[in-house]
């Protein structure tokens, strides 16, 4: 399994969120995540401009093997979506963690991000998956 990338937070359903550091925080799926998945074939990209409560269903990520919905870690305004991902999901496999992203959201409170799971956190739970 590859490392487990310490400057982004996770939560359990195996979403990472990167602070941008203006309000805006990148959301995709983890590595652990993609690998499960298999081969993606479909991103369901959310809408710009939903709001989103933490929690929320925001989209599908398809794979040859199965469907998952996809959760967001933090409440806010979808901004920005990687509409890279409608003509090559398969980015999702090849670069979780950078041009695999799946959107861009104006965060609701920044204090949000410390509920998140640190790497470590993650890397127990993602171990325990296996």
């Amino acid at each position: 399994m590859s490392s487990i990338p310490a400057n982004l937070r996770y939560n359990d359903s195996h979403e990472w969120v990167l602070d941008n550091g203006d309000g805006t925080v990148t959301i995709g799926i983890t590595d652990h995540a993609q690998e499960a998945l298999g081969d993606v074939v479909f991103v369901e990209l959310p809408e710009i401009g939903r709001t989103l409560a933490k929690g929320d269903e925001f989209g599908v990520i398809e794979s040859v093997k199965a469907a998952s919905d996809l959760y967001a870690p933090v409440a806010g305004d979808v901004v920005e979506v990687n509409e890279a991902l409608e003509d090559a999901p398969e980015t999702v496999n090849e670069a979780p963690y950078e041009d695999g992203w799946i959107m861009k959201v104006r965060i609701e409170d920044a204090a949000s991000l410390e509920t998140l799971l640190d790497a470590d956190a993650y890397q127990a739970i993602a171990d325990a998956d296996a």
